[in-house]
């Protein structure tokens, strides 16, 4: 009994861990053609919804510390999708906006999340209810 409960195949970290790697190799080819790498997408997304955030913000949303997202932002400003500045309010903070280009792909990747699920060949329904049972998992894991 102790044994199985050791095996790779019943750990759940394990098949989370691979599912998302298999996810975000899926979403390549389907972001290649917008420019875009999984993070940087997962960024837009939260741009599109909001129109600007601080980098706080989008830290809280995706998950992400600022180290990680600095580096992300600074590619993205460089391919003149987003533009950083700092808060007049408060120096420290620095608000991302979309830029014009940034906007106008969010009509481009509309086309994303259907392809997706196309490839991966499951009901919408089947989708929203693995989705909603990850979002329940993650809340109860904070």
């Amino acid at each position: 009994m102790q044994d199985e409960a050791l095996r790779l195949e019943n750990q759940l970290c394990f098949a989370l861990y691979a599912a998302s790697g298999l996810v975000t190799r899926a979403y390549r080819p389907l972001l290649e053609p917008l420019g875009l790498t999984y993070p940087q997408y997962l960024v837009m997304l939260v741009l599109w919804e909001r129109g600007s955030a601080t980098v706080g913000e989008l830290g809280e949303a995706l998950e992400l510390d600022s180290g990680t997202l600095t580096p992300l932002l600074k590619r993205m400003e460089t391919a003149g999708l987003v533009a950083r500045r700092r808060d007049p309010a408060d120096e420290r903070r620095v608000i991302v906006d979309l830029t014009e280009a940034g906007s106008a792909l969010k009509a481009r990747a509309a086309e994303v999340p259907a392809a997706l699920a196309c490839k991966l060949a499951l009901p919408l329904e089947d989708l929203a209810a693995l989705r909603a049972g990850l979002q329940d998992l993650a809340r109860r894991m904070k």
